[in-house]
């Protein structure tokens, strides 16, 4: 079948808490990549607000004292980046074999492809989306632990700020692309969750963060729902990717394979407590 004609399975989560929802990306990208299930778009949030760290990011950057007092919970992601709070946001995940069209080429290659999708999702609600460049980043910006901090390469920008973080996995002969979009709050935020040497220098970094980095309401001057940004997305992906997609839910398996990884995985402090 051509790619123009390729049929994808779109699952729409209900909300979950942090464990639960990189439980399910890795279950069903151990599934894709089997063979066992069409490639699959995955959308869905988090309840409650959970901060997640990069796979390689030190845990000492997350506060979780202050975490606990918000009631925010912690997750390690299984791909690399940096801090993100999830919390009044639309997370997406793309999870394809490596030989798909829509996803060969290497890590920069897809993500540039992909980019397309979230620029289509992105200007059917109304804004005005860039990619960024390839050029690398400063070794300073590289550093921070804040992912919203700057954009990557083939991250997505609007109004001089960047509105959606992405991060790539790719393990045996498959790959899983997620990211965020913030709808709505203060973007600021996230730094109530991570360690600062003081209380100005987390203002300072808070101050900052929102000169950076924005959410759709604050961008369109309207609240978008959760809904609507979905389908936005859904229907930027269908027509760049040229995909019909068909509603599902995770099989029998991947719930299984879910619940062993929440347990084993990413529930388990030794997962969490690794860096």
């Amino acid at each position: 079948m051509s790619p123009q004609h390729a049929h994808w399975r779109l699952i729409v989560s209900p909300p979950a808490d942090g464990p639960a929802n990189m439980a399910m990306d890795e279950a069903i990208l151990e599934s894709v990549t089997a063979g066992a299930e069409q490639p699959t778009l995955r959308l869905y949030a988090w309840d409650p607000a959970c901060l997640s760290i990069g796979y390689a990011q030190l845990l000492a950057e997350a506060d979780e004292g202050r975490l606990a007092e918000r009631g925010w919970s912690l997750v390690r992601r299984p791909t690399g980046g940096r801090a993100i709070l999830h919390t009044d946001e639309l997370t997406y995940a793309i999870i394809a074999p490596s030989t798909d069209p829509h996803v060969e080429g290497g890590v920069l290659a897809s993500y540039r492809r992909l980019s397309e999708g979230l620029l289509l999702g992105l200007r059917r609600l109304g804004l005005e989306p860039r990619v960024r460049d390839a050029a690398p980043l400063p070794l300073e910006e590289r550093a921070d632990p804040v992912c919203f901090e700057v954009p990557s390469a083939y991250e997505i920008t609007a109004g001089g700020r960047k509105l959606i973080g992405s991060a790539q996995l790719r393990r045996q002969g498959g790959v899983l692309q997620h990211g965020s979009l913030p709808l709505s709050g203060d973007i600021g935020r996230i730094c109530l969750g991570l360690r600062f040497p003081d209380e100005a220098a987390r203002q300072s970094r808070v101050e900052r963060l929102r000169s950076k980095a924005s959410t759709v309401e604050e961008l369109l001057g309207r609240t978008v729902a959760w809904e609507e940004a979905a389908g936005a997305l859904r229907d930027g992906f269908a027509e760049s990717l040229g995909l019909k997609f068909d509603e599902g839910e995770l099989s029998r398996v991947e719930a299984d394979r879910t619940d062993q990884l929440v347990r084993e995985r990413y529930a388990h402090p030794e997962w969490t407590g690794r860096v």
